[in-house]
């Protein structure tokens, strides 16, 4: 099974505020904040962004997560370094991490059990 292309990019910054106006000003909408300085947004029917805050003495990040229709049904190729399989996550979703030949680390992301 293949991945269906890009589900979400997640950002880490440190100031959401002006991280979300940022993106705001990009023609992106605000799905929801949350109460812990993050939150979602999208520009039309285009995978989403991810936005959380981070402390000043952590550089921010940037992850890229792929689509996965169905956690159960994907087998990954053997040419495809995992790191962790599938996993629920606390906000409704199964991630896996898979390493590229050049090291990057890479999401795969399904939906949840639920």
């Amino acid at each position: 099974m293949t991945t269906g292309g890009i589900e979400a990019v997640f950002l880490e910054t440190h100031n959401w505020g002006k991280a979300a106006k940022f993106f705001q000003a990009l023609g992106f909408e605000l799905e929801f904040a949350t109460d812990h300085n993050s939150g979602q947004l999208r520009n039309g029917d285009g995978p989403y962004v991810f936005i959380a805050e981070v402390p000043e003495d952590r550089e921010p990040g940037m992850r890229i997560a792929l689509k996965v229709a169905d956690a159960d049904a994907f087998r990954a190729d053997p040419a495809v370094d995992v790191v962790t399989p599938f996993e629920e996550t606390h906000y409704g979703t199964r991630e896996m991490t898979v390493r590229d030949p050049d090291g990057r680390l890479w999401s795969l992301q399904a939906p949840g059990k639920n």
